[in-house]
């Protein structure tokens, strides 16, 4: 299981609502990537692969399954704490750094929003 905890919400990060997507940054990021990110602190980190398909992301007890999981998203979110979380079907190769998760809504995230892993 790997938990977090939001924040701070850059002034951009509800901007990608249309395209339902939520981009996860660690409280280190840049000053660019601060705006357009949801910033987080881990609560409880995993060993290993927190991410996984058919696996279950949880946002404040909004529950979605895990779709897709892109080849270095574990990796990421470990040593930067950056993933993209998609809200939509995957279309053709998943990038990197990529999640898609279902249902297909845009989760509710404020600070001091818990986010799981497991």
């Amino acid at each position: 299981m790997y938990q977090t905890i939001v924040k701070e919400i850059g002034p951009m990060a509800q901007a990608f609502e249309a395209d339902k997507i939520v981009i996860l940054f660690g409280m280190e990021a840049p000053a660019e990537l601060k705006e357009i990110s949801f910033l987080h602190q881990v609560e409880q980190g995993a060993e290993g692969n927190a991410i996984k398909e058919g696996g279950a992301l949880i946002i404040d007890g909004q529950e979605f399954q895990i779709e897709k999981v892109g080849s270095a998203a574990n990796e990421n979110l470990q040593t930067l704490g950056h993933i993209s979380i998609y809200f939509t079907e995957p279309e053709g190769e998943v990038l990197p750094g990529a999640v898609f998760a279902s249902p297909h809504t845009f989760p509710i995230i404020q600070k001091g929003s818990k986010i799981t892993f497991k």
